[in-house]
């Protein structure tokens, strides 16, 4: 709860202020020092902070005590002037147009975090997302509110996965699998962007982030692939496995060279 706290704007020293008032309303500042087990002079400090921000009110007796606002209004606020200011920001701000398709790059877990979530969130219609089961835990939240927002998200498994999601492809892993040092992805929102990568032990995690078409058209006539093999392999799964092996050999040894 600390951590969410903070993320509102709050210190950490706050934070703490902040759940003691809420958990025990009207109390004194000695009170709330005594329960964070920090100085009266921070805890005071913290809470004429809390004051100023609107979190906290102020009961004049003897001693001062201090109430919490109440979580409900304190988030309709917050709610409310985000609101006030993206409006201002998409007003007063606007884009440049786009003179050509761009590449940027992405290293670091948190950054590759926030670049999923921030394409995620934007997407209007639809999300294609290829990823080794290994990996879904990193698109999984994302993908999850993208599908209560009404959107189309389909998930493409290396492997079998445990996840919530409603439209699920699952491509099976040959032994050769095992040795694979770089387990890639891509996410693709509604065709107009994309997030590709890989993730692996020997691997500093990195994505490029593009709406090059070129890459956008591949990672689209990629999808059109797993869509058409998956369903032929649910019709003719037997058939297949007869004439060309359990993974194709009989078609892909003759391209090993190029592989």
């Amino acid at each position: 709860m600390i951590d969410e706290l903070r993320k509102i704007g709050l210190s950490d020293l706050e934070a703490r202020c902040y759940l003691v008032l809420h958990e025990e309303p009207k109390i004194s500042g000695y009170e709330v020092a005594k329960k964070v087990s920090v100085s009266r002079t921070n805890v005071y400090a913290a809470l004429r902070s809390l004051t100023d921000k609107g979190m906290c009110r102020v009961i004049e007796s003897e001693p001062v005590l201090y109430d919490a606002v109440p979580i409900e209004q304190l988030v309709r606020l917050l709610q409310s002037e985000f609101e006030q200011t993206t409006r201002s920001l998409l007003e007063q701000l606007h884009s440049p147009p786009r003179t050509s398709p761009s590449f940027y790059s992405w290293q670091g877990d948190k950054a590759i975090k926030t670049a999923i979530r921030r394409l995620v969130s934007n997407a209007d219609k639809s999300i294609v997302v290829d990823i080794w089961s290994e990996d879904v835990h990193w698109v999984e939240g994302p993908l999850v509110e993208a599908e209560k927002r009404g959107l189309a998200v389909t998930l493409i498994s290396i492997g079998e996965c445990h996840t919530c999601l409603k439209n699920v492809l699952v491509h099976k892993r040959s032994d050769e699998w095992k040795n694979v040092g770089a387990r890639k992805f891509s996410i693709l929102c509604d065709t107009r962007s994309a997030l590709l990568g890989s993730f692996g032990k020997e691997l500093k995690p990195t994505v490029l982030e593009t709406d090059h078409p070129s890459l956008i058209e591949l990672l689209q006539n990629t999808f059109y692939h797993d869509v058409i093999m998956e369903q032929i392999e649910r019709d003719f799964s037997k058939e297949l496995a007869d004439k060309y092996g359990n993974h194709y050999e009989r078609i892909i040894d003759s391209y090993r060279k190029y592989l």
